[in-house]
């Protein structure tokens, strides 16, 4: 789906202005190891004074999805266990966060289960990742954007829907390593019980010839 521009306009204005109250997330953030500073690399904010058409939203934390052209959609994270956990805009389409990565990795590249996962991967450790917003959600031309790296690393979370996730992509590409997180657990609960340290080890062997 091709934005107009005042489309484009919009979205870049309420990335703005909720990235402007981005402090208002402290303690949600400091809960997951991500500090303000952190966060505002990717320009996450709240919905504190809602654009028109946002008022849903109110209260909840803004993931917004930026490309080399702008901000294509933004996501929408309950902070104090709303239901459902996300919301997106009306009629927006699914499509890969932080791409920005394809574009700066070498031979290699990390996929994650979710936002939050990359941006901890992005700002935590040095390796390239990209997220897809749940297991369901993966899209058959994705594979033409990674099939170009020699090892794509799925970090699935530790549960069944985390490891259907891994064997969808692996279907669709045949350069796939798998780590899996623990039972229960998911990338952002290993950084914060482990260390980023736990997750090296495991992608040096997925990249590094034995």
């Amino acid at each position: 789906m091709r934005l107009s521009n005042s489309q484009r306009q919009f979205l870049l204005q309420a990335t703005q202005r909720y990235a402007s109250k981005i402090n208002l997330a402290e303690d949600y953030l400091a809960n997951r190891q991500l500090s303000v500073a952190e966060a505002s690399i990717f320009h996450l904010g709240v919905v504190d004074e809602p654009l028109p058409g946002h008022e849903p939203y109110k209260g909840r934390l803004a993931i917004p999805y930026i490309t080399p052209s702008g901000v294509v959609d933004i996501r929408f994270r309950g902070m104090h266990g709303e239901d459902p956990k996300y919301m997106g805009l009306v009629g927006a389409k699914t499509t890969m966060f932080n791409t920005q990565a394809c574009f700066v990795a070498d031979k290699y590249i990390c996929v994650t289960e979710g936002e939050f996962d990359c941006i901890m991967m992005s700002v935590k450790t040095s390796h390239p990742t990209v997220g897809i917003p749940g297991a369901n959600n993966w899209k058959p031309h994705y594979a033409k954007i990674l099939d170009d790296f020699d090892t794509v690393i799925v970090l699935a979370d530790g549960d069944a829907a985390g490891l259907e996730f891994g064997k969808k992509i692996s279907r669709e590409l045949g350069n796939v390593n798998i780590i899996s997180m623990p039972d229960g657990e998911d990338v952002n609960s290993m950084m914060i019980k482990q260390g980023s340290e736990w997750l090296d080890e495991r992608i040096r062997e997925c990249v590094t010839p034995g």
